[in-house]
């Protein structure tokens, strides 16, 4: 395996609550899931791809459709709603011994493109020899914020400066993360590692769908993008 070569980790349960069968869930035609993997599969630094999963269907669906596909049963223990994906994550790097670099990301990101995933990946390399160790996906505003208690949380209301003179604020989308075996020990089995930078992405191409108000979201931008490209 190539020294800058990333093996993704595309965790996907068979269940999910507010919008059921989401991964199978057909999305502008075909499975949500389809989405990224159409995407990862564009990607030359990606070796692989681990697909963890308890659904069957999944897994034959993966191995149907898509190359570089490497399926890992989830075990009883780590199954549920309520696991931690860095427990996920954890058994999935322990079981690949060829490999020190991964990239985490997720079915419900089908609008994060290849050549942000290859921009990402190329980053971190880049970033790593300046003592970072990690790297994850974020979104950023400019925009007043409070706490629910009425305070401000980035500005002075005394002090009314354009939004675009404030401080950026940076929320985790949720759409991409990566990091070594080393930094995920050294974080206390983390994928957010010691010292991570934080990889700013398009809002739109960065929705994380979570309802179903998101998944209509996402696919009519999908639909859009693909008309106005056809």
């Amino acid at each position: 395996m190539k020294a800058k070569e990333i093996t993704v980790l595309l965790p996907m349960k068979g269940h999910s609550e507010r919008v059921p069968n989401k991964n199978m869930k057909l999305f502008n035609g075909k499975p949500l899931y389809h989405a990224i993997m159409s995407q990862l599969q564009q990607c030359d630094l990606v070796s692989r791809i681990v697909i963890n999963t308890d659904s069957e269907i999944i897994a034959n669906n993966a191995l149907k459709y898509f190359d570089k596909v490497l399926i890992h049963w989830r075990p009883e223990e780590i199954q549920g709603d309520f696991i931690s994906m860095n427990d996920i994550i954890d058994y999935d790097i322990n079981k690949i011994s060829d490999c020190n670099h991964f990239m985490q990301t997720h079915s419900t990101n089908p609008l994060l493109s290849y050549r942000t995933i290859e921009i990402a990946i190329n980053k971190f390399f880049i970033e790593s020899e300046n003592c970072y160790d990690s790297l994850f996906s974020v979104t950023k505003f400019q925009s007043r914020f409070y706490w629910k208690d009425g305070r401000a949380i980035n500005h002075n209301p005394d002090e009314l400066i354009r939004t675009q003179d404030l401080s950026p604020i940076y929320e985790e989308n949720s759409n991409l993360y990566i990091f070594s075996k080393d930094s995920f020990k050294n974080a206390d089995n983390k994928r957010i590692g010691l010292n991570p930078f934080l990889f700013s992405m398009d809002p739109l191409e960065a929705i994380d769908i979570d309802n179903q108000e998101d998944f209509v979201l996402a696919e009519t931008l999908a639909k859009f993008k693909d008309n106005q490209y056809s």
